[in-house]
Formats: C-alpha cells, sequence, structure tokens
C-alpha cells in the first residue's frame, strides 16, 4: 500500500525520540521498537514508531497462524504486534491452563495509519494517504511537546511485589524437571516463574523509560493495546527475515556484571568457558538448525557464531547466531510457525519441554516468552523474544513480569533461583524503587 514519506533531521535526535514516545501516548495503539543505538550488522532501523491502527487482528490460538496469513495477504502493509507463547497450541497438540492474571489476546496486530523510522540522525514518517496531510503538522507537534502535556496517573516506584512461586516450592519445581531429564523425558527445557501486582496503578511510559535507561537492551520495546502494555528491555533477537535470508540468535548463558573492570572480564572469560552455560546454548542451537531446516533451502542452514559473549548493562549474555536461505515462494508466516515458540524460551525435545513446563510452571505465560516485532510490505520481518519485560493491565490493575532459566543436568537449583534474581533485577528497580539485592 502506498505511503507518502517524508524526512526529517531533528537537531538532537535522542531528544526528538523522547519527544516522539511521550506525543504518541495520545494513540489507542502505539508500538515502539529501540535499537537503543546497540548498532549490529543486522539492522534495519536505529528505531521504528508505528501507531493510529487502521485495521487490526485479534484472536486467540484457534487457527491463529492460518488467520494472521489472511490478514497479512489482504492488507499488502506494514503490520505491528506480537505473537505469544501460547500460540504453541496453534502449532502443536498442547494446551494452556495455567492462571492468566493479564488476559491479553494470544495474537494481536495492527495496520498503523502512521510510522516514523528514526536512522542515523534522520526521522522517515510514512503515513498513510487519509492523513499524509498531516506529516509536517505532527513533526511540528512533536519538537514542541512538553513531558509535562503526558499526564500519567499510577505508580513509579512504589509497586509491592508478590511471588507466584516462593523459593522452597520453586526448588522442588526443578528437582521434579531434573528427575524428567535424569529419566530421558527432556534435555533441557526452561523454567519460569511469575512476579506481580495485584490492584496497581502502573504509570507505564515512566516506568518503561526507567527500564530503558537502565538496561539499554537492543530489542527495547514499548507496546500499548488500549488498557493493555508492554514495557521490554529485551536483549534477544527471535527471528529476522530479510529477502530470502533468515536468522535468529538465541540466548542462552547468563552471568552478572561486576562493577569494576577486572573483575567483569573474568566473569566474561568464566562465562565463555562455562560448560554448562555453553551446553545450554549449544542444545538451543541444535533445536533452532533443526526447525529452520523445515522451510530452508537444503544445506543453507548455518551457524555464524557459537556462544560468543554479549555485555548488557545488567548482565552478559551468550548467544549465537544461526542464518539460513528460504526459498523465495515461501510465506513469512510460515517461516514464523515452524519455528515457534523460540527454542531459547523452551527446550529439547521440544514438545516434549513445553508439556513438562505447562505442567511446573503455575502462570500462563502469555506475551511474556512470545514475540514482538513487524511484516514489512514485501514480507520482511523482525521480531524479539519478550523477556525481562514488564506487562500490565491497566483495566484490571494488574501488573507482572516473570523470569526464568534453562535447567539441564548440570542444573543446581539454588543457582538457577540466584539467576532468576539477576535477570528480575532491572524490573524489580523500576517497580520497586531501588535494587533490591535480598533474597526473598
Amino acid at each position: 500500500m502506498y505511503r507518502k514519506t517524508v524526512k526529517f533531521t531533528p537537531e538532537d535526535i535522542e531528544v526528538f525520540k523522547d519527544k516522539l514516545l511521550s506525543w504518541a501516548q495520545q494513540f489507542e495503539e502505539v508500538a515502539w521498537l529501540d535499537s537503543n543505538n546497540y548498532h549490529r550488522r543486522y539492522s534495519s532501523f536505529d528505531s521504528i514508531m508505528a501507531f493510529d491502527a487502521l485495521t487490526s487482528i485479534q484472536t486467540d490460538t484457534y487457527d491463529a497462524f492460518e488467520k494472521l496469513k489472511e490478514y497479512q495477504s489482504v492488507s499488502h502493509d506494514w503490520l505491528f504486534g506480537y505473537l505469544s507463547y501460547d500460540l504453541k497450541n496453534d502449532v502443536e497438540n498442547l494446551k494452556s491452563g495455567n492462571f492468566d492474571g493479564l488476559e491479553f489476546p494470544d495474537l494481536y496486530f495492527f495496520q498503523p495509519k502512521k510510522i516514523v523510522t528514526i536512522k542515523e540522525g534522520v526521522a522517515e514518517f510514512h503515513y498513510l494517504p487519509m492523513v499524509d496531510d498531516e506529516v509536517e503538522a505532527d513533526y511540528e507537534e512533536i519538537n514542541s511537546f512538553q513531558e509535562s502535556s503526558t499526564y500519567e496517573t499510577g505508580n513509579t516506584g512504589d509497586v509491592k511485589i508478590k511471588l507466584r512461586i516462593h523459593k522452597e516450592e520453586y526448588m522442588a519445581k526443578v528437582k521434579k524437571m531434573l528427575d524428567y531429564i535424569h529419566r530421558g523425558d527432556i534435555y533441557e527445557a526452561s523454567f519460569c516463574q511469575e512476579f506481580y501486582a495485584e490492584d496497581t496503578e502502573l504509570a507505564p511510559l515512566r516506568s518503561y523509560k526507567h527500564l530503558n535507561e537502565i538496561s539499554k537492551p537492543p530489542f527495547a520495546t514499548y507496546l500499548k493495546i488500549r488498557d493493555q502494555y508492554l514495557l521490554s528491555a529485551s536483549p534477544e533477537r527471535y527471528l529476522r527475515k530479510e529477502g530470502s535470508k533468515v536468522l535468529s540468535q538465541p540466548i542462552k548463558g547468563t552471568a552478572k556484571r561486576a562493577q569494576f573492570l577486572k573483575a567483569d572480564v573474568q566473569l566474561v572469560n568464566s562465562l565463555r568457558n562455562n560448560p554448562k552455560e555453553r551446553s545450554e546454548n549449544i542444545m538451543i542451537v541444535d533445536l533452532v538448525r533443526n526447525d529452520l531446516s523445515r522451510v530452508a533451502k537444503k544445506g543453507t542452514v548455518e551457524v555464524e557464531e557459537l556462544c560468543k559473549v554479549y555485555t548488557f548493562e545488567q548482565v552478559h549474555q551468550l548467544i549465537s547466531t544461526v542464518k539460513a536461505i528460504v526459498p523465495d515462494e515461501t510465506n513469512p508466516i510460515d517461516i514464523i510457525k515452524a519455528t515457534f515458540p523460540m527454542g531459547s524460551m523452551t527446550g529439547a525435545p521440544k514438545i516434549s519441554a513445553m508439556k513438562i513446563i505447562e505442567e511446573l510452571e503455575e502462570t500462563k505465560r502469555g506475551l511474556y516468552s512470545g514475540t514482538v516485532g513487524y511484516f514489512t510490505p514485501v514480507g520482511d520481518f523482525d521480531f524479539n523474544v519478550v523477556i525481562r519485560s514488564i506487562l500490565y493491565n491497566a483495566t484490571k490493575k494488574y501488573i507482572s513480569y516473570s523470569v526464568g532459566g534453562a535447567i539441564t543436568a548440570r542444573s543446581i537449583p539454588e543457582k538457577e533461583y540466584e539467576e532468576c534474581l539477576i535477570k528480575a533485577k532491572a524490573m524489580r528497580e523500576v517497580l520497586e524503587g531501588k535494587l533490591n539485592n535480598q533474597k526473598v
């Protein structure tokens, strides 16, 4: 679909980005994806904003991928939105019966009237014909926007967090998962737990900005769908397609940051050479290779990087990069369906791991460990993994964040619990208003 494109060069691109995000809160649908200038080889934009839906699709898990495929084929336009983890039930004969405090739709995408892309200091406005006469006025409004104009009620920093699974129960569940591993049912599984707050109002935009400031991740997301919000500091890419090239960058293996450089370097080297952390990552790389081989041209699936350490504000991570070539006629939705849910959030073998996850976890994952991203009009796409994220249902006044880790035969329950607390640190600081290092 045709869009009018107008380029601007703001005086200060970081100030412009901040004002753009605040100004866009007047709309019911907002999707903001920000790399935080974390430049990698595989990137189309530094940031991208979509807002003001012309059309949308919302559905449960039943036949969800086919419904999305039909919606995309009809629109032939940019689409922004998410796939929840529970679309596993559309891919395989699985079910989701755990508690759901958030009640987000299982799938949601929208076709925006207005898109703003930012790259190398240039802001490009891509507007549909019915609103293309608003480009210049919107740009002026954004530049003159005052932060005080964004009125948000709700908490920022004094939320009282509860645990869905307490420490003793967590230990027991990990031991049960280890029993499955030792019995040979699975090799690895991602086990997650929820932290939550009820009857609590949150100021979502201010909370997102705080979370992003202390994490500065390469796949940050602010998603607003009416009264439902995702505030994500994700470091992980799920899947990207550009032309016939597809790549996935699974994360498995985590180490905390140290205050001083020498100690931090030691932690990097320890993570790089840790047999347990490397085995976690390599098992998921094998799973991703297998998933991509379903849709790739024969012999094109390859591992470009294996267990490379990447450093973020809060943690060090082991990241691998897996690439493949797909036939030109392959539908982009079929590529996602063949690899969904992402291996880093399931385990191996995948179906067995998902069944055990459902049995042992207490909460429906929903958008957590799902994916947010976009499709272009020509069928390219880029999606993250929804981790290190706060989810908020404003109508229900329910706040949730979940964290987890890969359980393997080498896992020590106490260490796994400590890793969860490391991953939860940024979200907890945002919600409680202080760094909380105490054990819970």
